[in-house]
């Protein structure tokens, strides 16, 4: 039986360990090896996986960040779309500060929205300011236009599109209207694809950068979540083809695969999931209301209300990823960006089979 040591096999391995040693009594060194046994390693592989999976683990705890270089920022132009709030106008102000040329895409440019008209404050000559709707073709082929105007030299190309819009919902898929699962896809995936398609042939001039904003939920599942979950899956196989597809062009495609930024991007807030609950049970058929009742509804709201404050309150980390995948001269793949616990979560999610990780956090 083969077996590829990844760091987050590794990582899971010795968590398991640990627990079957508090669990049985064990030592750490036999339960290692009931460990392996139980994933089907031979009886006389279990010694040599047993040291290789240490070696393994301790220079990846011990071993420094292997330097991957930095590209310089003068004359680098960027797109961002959703620079209104959240990570997209906090990223803009940032790479502006960085030295990069920005241009912020902001839905509400055309209202006076707050962040659009923050950005426009600026006066800079490194910052522009357009409307932009993802999921609208007429507004997408004006932002080209925009921005190939307005670029230093159109020979040269765009260096970088970071696909940032989105929205987020929550409801069982019963209780999930098929117009909110087109609205939610429409932004999230529809509207990446969308500006990834109109760009791409800068970006190919640049031999540049496609970074888009995914989620650790596009590569596990998590119930109330099928809507958003399924936008961000999409997300998962969209950057993986195409990164495929753009090696030939020297082109880098990264996913930022962020955790729970709730608190920080006030993507959901408690007035926000109470209209939820309350549009989920108005547009709930007679036999929903009849089979379910209203008590799951209510805590299932009152869970995802107790979840609005929690998470990374700050925006940090997932900006220095962004500006990691568009200065480094090799940037990571993905960026998987999450707080402890959840990051255990995932990688047990992940890796664990199925109906293991299911009765962990369903059952």
């Amino acid at each position: 039986m083969g077996f590829r040591v990844t760091r987050a096999r590794a990582v899971l391995l010795v968590l398991l360990s640990l627990g079957l040693t508090l669990a049985l009594g064990l030592g750490l060194p036999e339960a290692l090896k009931l460990l392996f046994r139980f994933l089907g390693f031979p009886s006389d592989s279990v010694s040599h996986g047993i040291v290789l999976l240490y070696l393994v683990f301790m220079l990846w705890v011990a071993m420094p960040t292997v330097p991957r270089g930095t590209l310089p920022v003068e004359g680098k132009e960027v797109l961002i779309t959703g620079c209104d709030t959240g990570f997209g106008f906090a990223l803009a102000k940032h790479l502006h500060k960085l030295g990069f040329t920005v241009f912020a895409g902001c839905l509400l440019k055309d209202k006076n929205g707050n962040g659009a008209e923050e950005l426009q404050g600026m006066q800079s000559d490194r910052m522009h300011v357009f409307q932009l709707n993802v999921c609208n073709e007429e507004e997408v082929g004006k932002a080209l236009e925009f921005v190939k105007q307005r670029l230093e030299n159109t020979e040269k190309g765009l260096w970088g599109v970071v696909n940032n819009a989105g929205i987020s919902t929550f409801g069982d898929v019963e209780f999930t209207t098929l117009d909110k699962y087109k609205e939610v896809m429409d932004v999230n995936l529809w509207g990446t694809v969308r500006i990834t398609k109109a760009f791409l042939p800068l970006i190919r001039r640049a031999k540049g950068r496609v970074v888009c904003v995914g989620s650790t939920l596009g590569r596990m599942c998590k119930p109330s979540r099928s809507c958003y979950s399924i936008s961000k899956i999409g997300i998962e196989a969209f950057t993986g083809c195409l990164r495929q597809e753009m090696y030939q062009w020297g082109v880098k495609v990264i996913n930022i695969e962020a955790g729970n930024f709730i608190a920080a991007t006030e993507l959901f807030t408690k007035e926000g999931v109470e209209r939820r609950g309350e549009e989920m049970w108005e547009e709930a058929s007679d036999i929903l209301r009849a089979d379910y009742g209203k008590t799951p509804l209510v805590q299932q709201v009152t869970r995802m209300k107790s979840i609005v404050g929690c998470g990374a309150k700050e925006k940090t980390d997932v900006l220095n990823a962004i500006t990691d995948a568009l200065r480094s001269k090799y940037p990571y793949t993905r960026y998987i960006l999450t707080d402890t616990y959840s990051w255990i979560e995932f990688q047990i999610m992940s890796l664990l089979p199925t109906a293991i990780a299911d009765w962990i956090y369903i059952s």
